[in-house]
């Protein structure tokens, strides 16, 4: 080593953010360790590096008698030296050993120094959407150039009907990030719910300044979506808000997600009427609620329950998953079917023309059915039975 080395030590300092005297520190332990590893070392030794001129000194450490160190004492950091005597024992052709060895410790120190950089950047960046250029992939991950870093894609956080392409561009949520240096340290997703949170907050310029919040996200990835929306400003609609003009904004988040539908709900704090709405885009007749287990039996018109259910189920469970409620759909028929002779012969009092069945149920629930034409009841014979009785008492 030289005033060079020393200089170049400098520089990296500077570039790098790496203190000086841990580099000279970390090539002291290096070289010594190089030299103990020499055909002469001695027993005892340390290594020392002026910190001006760059020259290397290998000292031996003669203890004074009775003095001596244990046999297990020299691992580093053990080795008490302030009794010591230093006589140099400088190999002649050490030069050449610490040239090699202050090129290997140098690049690692670099090496380390800059996934700490990463690591302490992108850990303040977990839930962030990012956008990267996809490099290769195999059986484990997909790996996704991010400019300054490398970022891995793993299985796990792939939309399963998606494909990754050599020079693909993406974006991708920021999920994890490690030090594990035999990987890329950012672990990224396209799985995760926040991205399509995200991708509305970089399209929808109103969510972006507050105005309109995503309340809630439900997503089966590759296949649909659900987002429930609230406006905080008065005169602002969340869901044409989402939508844009001509739909523009939600297509290019679709688009995004490589055709991903999705269903923009707006948030409604009445928990019936959130549900109702989140069944979108069956139309929904009554929910009747149980706060306690929150659970929500939902009546739809026959010709709507296989689109509330979904394809597989998927339109029921995305509702479930958006909503925190566990939802029961039943079909008018279903429903007048299980109440048929559990209902009691009682009126509405007063009688509210709404077109819905005026009997009660024998909980004391209002009938779900529609009423028949020019009828106070629905066509199950024990409500045709009262509007008759109704029928004499006015004769």
């Amino acid at each position: 080593m030289n005033r060079e080395t020393i200089e170049a030590l400098r520089q990296i300092e500077k570039e790098k953010g790496i203190p000086f005297d841990l580099l000279i520190e970390a090539l002291e332990d290096a070289l010594h360790s190089a030299y103990q590893k020499t055909p002469h070392a001695v027993p005892y030794s340390e290594v020392k590096i002026d910190r001006e001129t760059g020259e290397i000194h290998v000292y031996e450490l003669v203890f004074p008698s009775g003095h001596e160190p244990a046999a297990d004492s020299r691992h580093e950091g053990r080795l008490d030296t302030s009794q010591a005597e230093r006589r140099e024992v400088t190999p002649e052709d050490f030069g050449r050993i610490a040239a090699q060895t202050a090129k290997q410790v140098i690049y690692q120190r670099i090496r380390e120094a800059e996934q700490d950089i990463v690591y302490r950047e992108y850990s303040r960046r977990i839930g962030e959407i990012v956008t990267g250029i996809v490099q290769q992939s195999d059986s484990r991950y997909t790996l996704v150039d991010l400019g300054r870093v490398e970022a891995r894609l793993p299985k796990s956080e792939q939309v399963p009907t998606e494909r990754y392409e050599h020079g693909m561009r993406l974006k991708a949520i920021i999920k994890e990030v490690t030090q594990n240096p035999k990987e890329p340290p950012i672990i990224l997703s396209r799985r995760s719910e926040e991205l399509v949170k995200r991708l509305f907050e970089l399209e929808v310029p109103e969510i972006a300044d507050g105005l309109v919040e995503i309340v809630a996200v439900a997503r089966e990835p590759g296949y649909r979506s659900k987002i429930a929306v609230v406006s905080h400003a008065e005169g602002v609609d969340p869901v044409g808000a989402c939508v844009g003009p001509r739909g523009s904004r939600v297509r290019m988040v679709v688009s995004e997600l490589r055709g991903e539908k999705i269903d923009i709900i707006p948030y409604d704090q009445e928990p019936a009427r959130f549900v109702a709405k989140a069944l979108s885009p069956a139309r929904v007749r009554e929910v009747i609620l149980d706060d306690a287990k929150r659970e929500a039996v939902v009546v739809v018109p026959d010709d709507q329950l296989s689109l509330a259910i979904g394809k597989d189920g998927q339109n029921a469970r995305l509702a479930n998953r958006l909503t925190g409620w566990k939802i029961d759909i039943k079909s008018e028929s279903e429903i007048s079917e299980e109440e048929v002779g559990a209902f009691a012969p009682v009126e509405v009092e007063p009688l509210v023309v709404d077109g819905r069945c005026h009997a009660l149920t024998a909980g004391g629930k209002r009938c779900p059915n529609a009423a028949l034409p020019g009828s106070l009841y629905c066509g199950i014979p024990s409500h045709q039975a009262l509007a008759n009785e109704r029928a004499k008492e006015r004769t």
